[in-house]
């Protein structure tokens, strides 16, 4: 009889899954965790170890959820850091931050964009502005070169978090140096 007992009180109780709809604490849980991630609650449906019915060759609960999966996934990094955030990082030293992203962040494609563009951009600015004090310009044009080199960089900043918070993750391209940032992108 007491094999019984604590053969009873070994198993936990039963826990319902994740992607259940009626288990609402978790959904609490993941809006509060994650503010910057879309609500995509109406394109879910149930999955098959929620009572759903199963689907071969499709998604997990087949249709819609191909897009809410998509959706979902442009939204996710590798560390799970807000996609607005580590875009306008990208750059906030220059090539040395735009290196950095491009090195710790593999999963975002957005993100891995404003980082190349970064590098393009402020790359060649950065070397002109040492050759420039190199070569001993007057001081106002070296100054001058570091007010257009922090202007830029802050626009573009400015510009990665807008367009991601406000716009969906359209990708504000430079002239000559997006369409190139974009390629390389798409290479991957």
């Amino acid at each position: 009889m007491s094999t019984r007992t604590n053969l009873a009180a070994s198993f936990a109780p039963y826990q319902p899954p994740p992607d259940d709809p009626s288990y609402a604490s978790s959904s609490r849980q993941a809006s509060a965790s994650r503010p910057w991630l879309p609500n995509l609650s109406a394109h879910q449906s149930l999955s098959y170890q929620s009572g759903g019915v199963p689907t071969f060759n499709t998604s997990q609960s087949g249709g819609d959820d191909v897009e809410a999966e998509a959706a979902s996934s442009i939204w996710e990094t590798r560390f799970g850091m807000r996609v607005d955030v580590l875009a306008a990082s990208a750059y906030l030293l220059g090539p040395i931050s735009a290196l950095l992203v491009l090195v710790l962040e593999t999963h975002n494609d957005y993100v891995r964009f404003h980082a190349y563009q970064s590098a393009l951009l402020t790359g060649p600015l950065l070397l002109l502005r040492i050759s420039a004090s190199l070569l001993q310009f007057p001081s106002i044009l070296c100054t001058l070169f570091t007010i257009v080199l922090m202007a830029l960089c802050l626009y573009m900043m400015w510009r990665a978090y807008i367009d991601a918070a406000r716009n969906g993750l359209v990708r504000f391209q430079l002239p000559w140096i997006g369409p190139l940032a974009d390629q390389w992108v798409a290479e991957e």
